[in-house]
């Protein structure tokens, strides 16, 4: 055990101190099935203070966000309120009047058109439906510079109407699919998205630091998030998520600790189950762990906006697909994750993997733009690495 808190310990401080570029601050941890086998700090929430990282750091998780709306999906499917295979529109009447973008005509217009078939709530979860992000999407981009089409950051309704890019079902591409996806959830529950993740998702598992709005507390122990600038150096930047946001955003509205998404992680291990009561049931959990897509792979983030994003992908040349919803390893990766496992990421640069095969997950959190970044993303892959390398399972403080 001592070994693994030595290389853990090291990477952490070695992303924060050890030459140039670095990260403002880290926190990470690592779960088994019992409970967490290591939990590190290293660095400050802001370059423009000295206030310590801490294990109960605050942060923007961005799209780390997804698996949990994902989560209260499921828990709808479940229960027969949702059937994940009827038109998508039948819940959330708007998803009914979204077109399918062509192109532009000569004078830069949209080119729409009506979609072949029907959006689906399944492939809102696998991100087959059609819409994208304006950061990973030239057409997108477009949208949003020549015809004022709102960010999705903005957590404004009209930042959802954006069209599709190709017909429903005919690939995978990532996008806005979870924001829709938690409205499904909001139409058939009757609440707002961060209310019914607070008493499904926050309550059994004793996420009591997670939401879409920071409480005082919350607030005041919240990492900046810091823009990475050309020349390596880190600059603070006064960027806080919309605190009465129009829409619960799904995709990426909600702050956590780190602490708190691991008890998450941990439900997965445990196939659904938690110290407070049941998430999922065992079975459908088993399920949602495995590819939803025929014959379709998740490809390669291309960073369309470079502020926010640099060109992205996890083990590259090795076959990705997507569970529901989480990127899948096809392929034994060359962390030690082996092959069927599941991982994503946050924008601002937290990354997390779950591993049920062997009992082990755990999570990575700073907070810098552009996404991908490589000191940040090197350092997940190291810590990850010292993980199965170090033997960590089954071995708990």
């Amino acid at each position: 055990m001592s070994d693994l808190n030595a290389a853990l310990g090291a990477v952490l401080e070695g992303v924060t101190r050890d030459g140039a570029p670095r990260v403002p601050g880290v926190v990470a941890m690592v779960t088994d099935r019992d409970g967490t086998v290591f939990e590190g700090a290293a660095g400050v929430r802001s370059l423009a203070g000295d206030q310590p990282m801490t294990a109960d750091t605050v942060f923007a998780i961005f799209s780390t966000t997804k698996a949990i709306t994902g989560t209260t999906v499921l828990q709808c499917a479940e229960e027969g309120l949702l059937d994940l295979d009827a038109p998508a529109r039948e819940y959330v009447p708007a998803l009914g009047d979204i077109q399918v973008i062509d192109g532009f005509d000569g004078q830069g217009a949209p080119v729409l058109r009506a979609p072949k078939r029907d959006i689906t709530t399944r492939m809102l979860l696998l991100h087959t439906a059609g819409f994208g992000y304006e950061f990973f999407d030239e057409v997108y981009n477009r949208l949003g510079v020549e015809h004022g089409q709102p960010s999705v950051i903005t957590g404004a309704k009209a930042s959802l109407t954006t069209p599709l890019l190709f017909d429903p079902g005919e690939k995978w591409q990532y996008g806005s699919n979870i924001d829709w996806a938690g409205q499904v959830v909001e139409a058939v529950r009757g609440k707002r998205l961060g209310a019914v993740m607070a008493e499904r998702v926050f309550e059994p598992l004793g996420m009591r630091d997670t939401s879409f709005a920071l409480t005082g507390s919350m607030a005041s122990r919240r990492a900046a998030i810091h823009q990475r600038e050309a020349d390596g150096s880190l600059t603070p930047l006064d960027l806080v998520l919309p605190q009465d946001p129009e829409v619960h955003m799904g995709g990426h509205g909600l702050y956590s600790t780190v602490g708190d998404y691991l008890k998450f992680l941990r439900m997965w291990l445990n196939d659904g189950d938690a110290p407070g009561g049941r998430v999922l049931r065992a079975d459908t959990a088993a399920a949602a762990a495995r590819s939803g897509l025929d014959g379709q792979e998740v490809t390669m983030l291309p960073g369309v906006i470079p502020t926010l994003s640099n060109d992205a992908e996890f083990f590259p040349g090795q076959r990705k697909s997507w569970a529901y919803t989480f990127m899948v390893n096809e392929e034994d990766a060359s962390t030690g994750r082996p092959a069927g496992s599941l991982g994503w990421a946050g924008l601002a640069n937290s990354y997390y993997w779950i591993d049920r095969r062997t009992g082990v997950a755990g999570y990575w959190a700073t907070q810098i733009l552009p996404f991908a970044d490589p000191t940040s993303f090197g350092g997940y892959l190291d810590f990850e690495t010292a993980v199965y390398r170090h033997a960590a399972v089954g071995a708990r403080v």
